[in-house]
């Protein structure tokens, strides 16, 4: 029976490593790679219900706002939730009226708890203070309670004895009971529980664990680390260990988008003199995997969901082991505490396949991308550009129509209706229907950020033209359409990972021409949001103008099928990524570099399967690579025996850049570009800029 339920769990990891058309972190065969999303997902706080998952992520300026994720095994997430649909505020510049605006502030940093029967997210509203939503069932409704106050950034501890805490502030940490009705904080409650000084900063996480205080932040000063503080006192005094810092997963910071000094550009105009600030492509920065919350899972192990700045695409999430040592919750292994692997086994499996008896959580990617605008509601993935108007737009005939309201550019639009781009590479493609729009009008595909862009359609008087704008340069194309029907397809063409994007547009859904330059793309501290695509209509004649129609949207992912990119049973070189020079197997044991033409026998490796993910390399000589030893260089040998051969866990990089982990030492294969040793087993990871020796691109 035993034997049945094996080939059974086999089979079930066979089927699992299906082809997926959206990125998820799930491998198909136990393991995982990061990120978990590979879009943006920012502050992320975690917890477990039962055998359920919740993550919150902060929304800013957008709505539906504070949204939420369900999963069973922290790998595969679905959304299923916001806390609100709009902003409750009458105030103008939640709504973009009058010339006021939230970019870059509204809602953010959420905890979500569960106690007393009920979920709670708690979360800082710019000007408003402390707010808190409540709710029986996870998926609403919410009730809205405004706490005021001026506690942001925070994380809320039930405590055993029933009172609530709230942990805020940076560098001096607060400690603030709240009541229990949620009304507010309970006035001369607040206590300083770390004093400045002690390096901390913020973004707080509070557990209490075997009676024991754990507070997980965040610090940026001078770069971006993950420290715990812990207390046998809720009031401290605590004491302070970094647990994990540097974990950049190979990606170095983006430059950042500059503008003027003055309030006028806050969010830029047209004529602007934007500019993209020099990022080092070695250094690591703030850039790198740092605030978030940490959770048990059900098999006992526990595990940190931190964000990182991924380029243009924003703030998204890494999962990552802990280990427990000496009464601490270190990021990563024994051997290598501080950085964790970008591919590891999910929760709930082991080495081999998955555990028996556990049928794996279906692979799923959060959120479905694709619209038709049939239904009669928006599908979740999508997100207003502040408060809507609700009668200015409509969901009519299977398509969207949004009416077109006074602005003088894009980011002053209303009603614009966003979702998040999705990396590393996407397409996204639109129908647009102009027969609707009257003079003054624009309307089309944007990217919503500072600086803005789109391509769309222009009337003036009884014409129509294409155009295509970019406020970096504040540069704009334009092209007659002879003949034009009234219907048009547009197109964004995004490689997020080197943070670029060029416009295009079609007359017959089938040939694409672009339009326009290939625009740099930056991710900025202005908006605090990454690169989102833009549905818009607006007038900019100072009136209310007609309506534009969409229909469609679509998007692509030609990288989000990782099936393949292990190259299994291929014989392969190794390019070591430092030096451009191929691995050899010299004849007197040692792995080292040869000549960057060299493809003799002695550079050609077999990549054996040995399951979930891990594999062998043979020689063409027959020998198998083995490691001897703990890290010493010299240490990455040979031996005759398959049985015998090293058994390497494959961390894809994707476009075959990949590294060699050991699950002996938990650190990673390489040979440093410069020192003139063989290759070792000695490696914590890679730099930001992929050229410490540990990162290698494969070709047959």
């Amino acid at each position: 029976m035993r034997l049945i339920n094996l080939l059974l769990t086999w089979a079930i990891c066979l089927c699992a490593n299906a082809q997926t058309t959206s990125w998820t972190a799930d491998n198909g065969n136990g393991t995982f790679t990061n990120p978990l999303f590979y879009d943006e997902f920012s502050d992320p706080d975690v917890i477990r219900v039962g055998d359920d998952y919740y993550l919150a992520g902060t929304t800013m300026h957008t709505v539906p706002g504070l949204v939420i994720l369900h999963s069973k095994d922290l790998v595969n997430w679905e959304n299923i939730s916001y806390c609100f649909d709009r902003f409750d505020f009458d105030d103008d510049q939640f709504s973009l009226k009058n010339h006021k605006e939230i970019y870059g502030q509204g809602i953010w940093a959420p905890a979500i708890r569960y106690a007393n029967g009920q979920f709670y997210v708690f979360s800082n509203i710019n000007g408003k203070g402390l707010q808190c939503y409540t709710a029986k069932d996870i998926r609403g409704p919410w009730e809205h309670h405004n706490m005021q106050g001026n506690i942001y950034d925070l994380s809320v501890l039930f405590d055993d004895d029933g009172k609530i805490y709230a942990i805020h502030k940076y560098g001096e940490v607060h400690c603030t009971e709240l009541k229990p009705d949620m009304s507010g904080p309970i006035e001369g409650t607040d206590r300083v529980i770390i004093p400045e000084g002690n390096g901390v900063g913020e973004g707080h996480h509070m557990y209490k664990i075997d009676g024991m205080y754990y507070l997980i932040s965040t610090d940026y000063s001078p770069n971006g680390r993950t420290l715990c503080s812990r207390s046998k006192s809720i009031w401290g005094p605590y004491e302070t260990r970094v647990i994990s810092a540097d974990e950049t997963y190979g990606y170095n910071g983006v430059g950042r988008t500059t503008v003027p000094r003055g309030e006028k550009y806050r969010i830029g105009s047209d004529g602007a003199k934007f500019g993209v600030s020099q990022a080092s492509p070695d250094a690591t920065g703030c850039d790198n995997a740092h605030q978030g919350g940490i959770v048990q899972a059900k098999d006992g192990t526990w595990w940190a969901l931190l964000m990182q700045d991924f380029h243009s695409i924003g703030r998204t999430v890494c999962l990552m082991p802990i280990t427990w040592e000496d009464g601490w919750p270190m990021i990563g292994f024994k051997g290598n505490y501080g950085r964790a692997p970008r591919t590891w086994f999910k929760p709930d499996t082991k080495l081999g396949c998955y555990a028996i008896g556990k049928e794996p959580q279906p692979m799923r990617a959060p959120y479905d991308r694709n619209e038709n605008f049939n239904g009669k509601q928006l599908g979740r993935i999508w997100q207003w550009n502040h408060n809507p108007d609700d009668k200015m737009w409509s969901l009519t005939g299977g398509r969207l129509r949004l009416n077109a309201m006074p602005a003088e550019q894009l980011m002053w639009a209303r009603n614009t209706l966003t979702q998040r781009v999705i990396g590393p590479k996407s397409i996204a493609t639109v129908e647009l229907y102009t027969k609707g729009m009257k003079d003054g009008d624009v309307c089309g595909l944007g990217n919503i950020n500072v600086p803005c862009s789109w391509i769309g359609i222009v009337k003036d008087g009884k014409s129509q033209t294409l155009r295509a704008f970019d406020q970096m340069t504040n540069t704009t194309v334009s092209e007659p359409l002879d003949a034009f029907s009234g219907k048009i397809w547009l197109r964004c063409i995004g490689d997020y990972d080197n943070n670029k994007a060029q416009y295009a547009y079609s007359v017959d859904g089938k040939e694409f021409k672009t339009l326009g330059a290939e625009m740099p793309l930056t991710y900025q501290l202005i908006t605090f949001q990454g690169s989102r695509h833009a549905l818009f209509a607006y007038n900019i004649k100072e009136k209310n103008g007609g309506y534009a129609e969409f229909d469609n949207f679509t998007v692509e992912e030609p990288m989000a099928d990782r099936s393949k990119n292990i190259p299994y049973g291929k014989t392969i070189r190794i390019i070591n990524k430092a030096t451009g020079q191929p691995a050899i197997a010299l004849k007197h044991g040692m792995l080292y570099d040869s000549r960057p033409d060299d493809k003799s026998e002695l550079t050609q490796f077999r990549v054996i399967d040995r399951g979930q993910g891990t594999v062998s390399l043979q020689c063409a000589d027959g020998r198998y690579l083995k490691v001897y030893g703990d890290g010493l260089p010299g240490d990455v040998r040979f031996t005759t025996e398959l049985s015998d051969a090293e058994r390497f866990l494959w961390q894809d990089y994707l476009d075959h850049d990949f590294m060699l982990l050991s699950l002996k030492t938990h650190r990673y294969m390489g040979k440093s570009p410069t020192t003139g040793s063989p290759y070792s087993m000695d490696f914590v990871g890679p730099d930001p800029a992929r050229r410490n020796g540990s990162v290698f691109r494969w070709e047959e």
